[in-house]
């Protein structure tokens, strides 16, 4: 892979969240029966940054949790059973919650779609929104996020990182050739 270029630093990917924190906040008028649950890896990092905002804004504590939509993907052969309590670590209750899916980057929506399965296997929330720091367009299935960071048209050999602390040791997003 060959950096193309830098998209967003630290700042800019911390403007994107706390702006997302205040349109989920105006969307469902307040942040009562609200909840996020990140997609594993970069999903989840990023939900306790939005988490933090609404907690900074509003005195607002937002329950946390997370899927890995591994077992739920079906572009991926999985062995066992397709709700493996290792998928979730969500400790509290979804049903007839206002969950927010939250991941770095939005490409076909096949993520989204097993996140959601995923979702759908543990409870009934009363709705799903997804909020993502990265669309790069290319969706294969109608899928389209609530809350979006930034819109970054993409070519196909294009691949968008993101970098987050807990995993990368900085904030960033970059966009890399495949050359």
């Amino acid at each position: 892979m060959k950096l193309k270029s830098y998209i967003m630093d630290k700042y800019a990917v911390s403007r994107a969240l706390k702006r997302i924190s205040f349109e989920i906040e105006e969307r469902n008028k307040g942040f009562d029966g609200v909840c996020l649950i990140g997609i594993r890896r970069r999903g989840l990092p990023l939900a306790k940054i939005i988490a933090d905002f609404a907690m900074q804004n509003e005195n607002a504590v937002l329950p946390i949790g997370s899927v890995d939509i591994t077992p739920f993907r079906d572009d991926v052969n999985s062995s066992g059973s397709i709700n493996k309590p290792e998928s979730f670590n969500i400790d509290f209750d979804i049903n007839n919650k206002k969950v927010v899916l939250v991941d770095d980057v939005i490409h076909t929506g096949r993520s989204v779609r097993a996140a959601i399965d995923a979702i759908f296997s543990i409870g009934r929330p009363a709705s799903i929104q997804l909020a993502v720091l990265i669309d790069r367009g290319h969706r294969e299935l109608p899928i389209r996020p609530d809350y979006v960071g930034k819109n970054i048209p993409t070519s196909s050999s294009e691949i968008i990182k993101v970098c987050v602390p807990d995993i990368d040791g900085e904030t960033s997003v970059a966009i890399y050739t495949s050359d």
